[in-house]
């Protein structure tokens, strides 16, 4: 008495035998309701709120360029005047820098108009023009450029005084639907405008910085040129990803003793070449007490000690690696047979490879949702316009109201101030929602992680339901139900919305946690504070490690709520008592089945990249004029396409095999538990585990009392 307790008490007593169990509970309740009513209660305020952001947002702000009235340009009155045209785009280089533009909208302290087409040549007003009118020099010529309002009669010297027109226009392309002047362009001398070599320099550095219409065109051509071919590879890639893993029932043995022994040939080799430049460095007498401390890294490539010290850390992971393999191989033995089952509960039920394409479309919905919110909010404030002036030191600009609010689509104001205008300042902050605009950002992205979250969990408990009901069919493939995914998807959605929901939110709050954190330390990062750099990378380490134990945790718990339907917390504290009965076995799965997924991903990312490669550059002779590769100004852009889309399908993919494995390894556990292969305990698991484990079956093929479900 007050002793310790032994090691199965210390993480529960093993399961006991019911001999009413078989497979995931058909009867069970609703689990977590309070949990569930919150997660409820959250989704209609983030439907709210998707409702108010919409009210008071006006995407058209970000979506469409605003010309110096405020109107957009391309929609309503302005719906044939797409392209804004600044009158001196010199201004968006002198006033501020690229930095203050880009973040202001690409609004630049110069009058602004909408136009239907950029111009295509270089024009400027002449000396013997400026006595003429508006409409002579403009309007008959149709160059359309002043702001609205401006009459015929008006002499054009009057006109561009007050900046109501334009002296000058320069040879443009459409660009974020603005007009900016060519390259070529910025080398013509323009009269009045001193200092021009510095301007056009801006210049260029703008058009460097923001014009990517020729780099966006000609990605648009190679994706029109390409994307045939592009869901060719994809193709590939699939039938790749499926056919790995239904191999996997013939080859997981093989294949897990050639991995096993490439990672030892691979530290053999990396022990005999730190040796070689250990011996050769020790010969050449170069050691770590001639170099002494510096922070340049690399030079401790020159000392013996640096090769000493990593002989030594390959050596003992070759020795661990091998004593593993000595010790452990039963283990080993039974990870691959684990694997081989899961591998044949994919081939029954094929449905479930296809099930990612769901979970893709949820959170496609998700991040779109949480986009738009994000977007309204940000434009539900009403543009402000205030007067501004190039050069407010000048004695006539004194006395005018700089800064003071303006109204655009007022008539100018009469001013002796140079350069004197109504410019776009930013949006105003008042009313209720603009006041709250940060806690609503806020509750969208809360609103944005949660339900990602819950997607996830819905995916992983709906898999771990379809594949226990195939561990738990003592005759495979005859006691298989009928439509197991489904049934798991129906029974997870009307019975553990809310266990998900709060295994989601557990795993949200510590992403907010990680997410303040990274925003605090990109805020410190100035400070260059040594101690106050440490403290951030231990929380940020602590931090990361505890997601990684919730993530785990959480999948685990999933697996038993699909099986047992208890609430979560209880599934939770199952699982990790389960697991920790069996921690060894536990390690050995897991680095087996990363081992294998790893090669899986590169086998089917690295086939695809090589032959994307081999085709788009033109590499692939004899195809024939319908398998011609196409002329592409970038050939990597297709080949990356590829390369990412096929790591994405092998993810998606083989994180249903991972699922599988999971829920047959924590069948697999409780069926040795709960069972001893009597005649009234039979074991469920297959014939090759029942070898390798030496046990075997005394009961003849069990027949349940109902009758027997069939399959489709």
């Amino acid at each position: 008495m007050g002793g310790k307790p032994d090691g199965d008490e210390a993480y529960g007593k093993p399961v006991k035998y019911d001999p009413s169990f078989r497979g995931p509970i058909k009867n069970r309740g609703c689990t977590d309701v309070v949990c569930c009513a919150l997660f409820f209660l959250f989704i209609l305020g983030y439907i709210v709120l998707g409702v108010v952001a919409w009210a008071y947002g006006d995407p058209r702000q970000v979506l469409y360029p605003r010309n110096s009235t405020g109107a957009y340009c391309g929609v309503g009155a302005n719906k044939d005047k797409p392209y804004l045209l600044y009158f001196n785009i010199f201004s968006c280089i002198l006033a501020t820098n690229i930095i203050e533009v880009a973040e202001h909208g690409l609004q630049c302290p110069t009058p602004q108009v909408c136009v239907p087409s950029c111009p295509k040549a270089l024009w400027f007003v002449n000396t013997n023009e400026l006595s003429l009118t508006v409409g002579e020099v403009f309007y008959a010529a149709n160059r359309n450029v002043c702001l609205p309002g401006v009459p015929w009669d008006m002499p054009v010297l009057q006109s561009l005084e007050q900046e109501l027109c334009p002296s000058f226009l320069l040879p443009s392309t459409p660009a974020l639907g603005r007009c900016f002047p060519h390259a070529n362009s910025t080398q013509f001398e323009f009269p009045g405008i001193p200092g021009n070599t510095s301007i056009n320099q801006g210049i260029s550095g703008l058009l460097d910085s923001l014009n990517a219409r020729d780099i966006s065109v000609k990605i648009f051509e190679d994706f029109a040129e390409s994307w045939y071919w592009i869901l060719v590879a994809l193709g590939v890639a699939l039938v790749l990803s499926l056919l790995f893993i239904l191999l996997l029932r013939l080859v997981a043995g093989p294949l897990v003793v050639v991995l096993i022994l490439g990672v030892l040939g691979v530290l053999a080799y990396g022990i005999y070449h730190c040796w070689k430049e250990y011996q050769e460095l020790r010969d050449m007498g170069a050691s770590i007490t001639q170099l002494g401390f510096t922070t340049n890294l690399s030079a401790y490539r020159s000392v013996q000690e640096t090769w000493l010290a990593a002989l030594v850390v390959l050596a003992v992971l070759e020795g661990l690696l091998l004593l593993m393999l000595i010790f452990l191989r039963q283990r080993i033995r039974i990870a691959v047979a684990l694997l081989k089952e899961a591998s044949k509960a994919v081939g029954q039920m094929m449905s479930t490879v296809f099930y990612p394409l769901v979970t893709f479309v949820l959170l496609l919905i998700c991040v779109a949702y949480w986009v738009m919110i994000a977007l309204y909010l940000a434009t539900s404030g009403q543009p402000q316009y205030v007067f501004w002036a190039p050069n407010t030191s000048l004695p006539s600009c004194e006395t005018v109201p700089v800064n003071a609010s303006c109204d655009p689509m007022a008539q100018p104001m009469n001013s002796s101030c140079p350069g004197l205008m109504c410019v776009f300042q930013g949006y105003l902050s008042t009313g209720l929602v603009q006041r709250s605009l940060f806690n609503l950002q806020i509750y969208g992205v809360l609103g944005l992680f949660w339900t990602i979250n819950w997607v996830l969990a819905l995916g992983q408990c709906v898999l771990a339901g379809a594949f226990a009901s195939f561990y738990w069919a003592f005759r495979k493939p005859q006691d298989i139900p009928t439509f197991p995914l489904s049934a798991a998807f129906i029974r997870t959605l009307r019975y553990h919305t809310g266990s998900l929901a709060f295994g989601a939110l557990i795993l949200t709050l510590v992403q907010i946690a990680r997410v303040i954190l990274e925003y605090i330390d990109h805020k410190l990062r100035g400070a260059q504070n040594p101690m106050a750099r440490c403290i951030m990378c231990c929380f940020k380490c602590c931090l990361w490690c505890l997601e990684k134990f919730i993530k785990f945790l959480n999948r685990n718990a999933y697996i038993m709520i699909a099986v047992y339907g208890k609430n979560f917390c209880v599934s939770a504290k199952t699982a990790f008592m389960l697991l920790m009965r069996n921690i060894v076995r536990v390690v050995v799965l897991d680095k087996v089945t990363d081992l294998l997924l790893l090669f899986g991903k590169l086998l089917v990312v690295g086939g695809v990249g090589v032959l994307s490669f081999f085709f788009f550059t033109g590499r692939i002779l004899g195809l024939g004029k319908d398998f011609e590769n196409p002329h592409l100004n970038y050939y990597w852009l297709p080949i990356m396409t590829s390369v990412l889309g096929a790591y994405v399908i092998a993810s998606g993919f083989f994180s249903v095999f991972g699922m599988c494995v999971d829920t047959l390894f924590l069948c697999f556990l409780e069926d040795l538990e709960r069972n001893d292969g009597s005649p009234d305990r039979p074991y469920y698991m297959s014939k090759g585990l029942l070898r390798i484990l030496g046990k075997k079956n005394d009961a003849p093929p069990r027949r349940t009392g109902k009758k027997r479900e069939t399959r489709p």
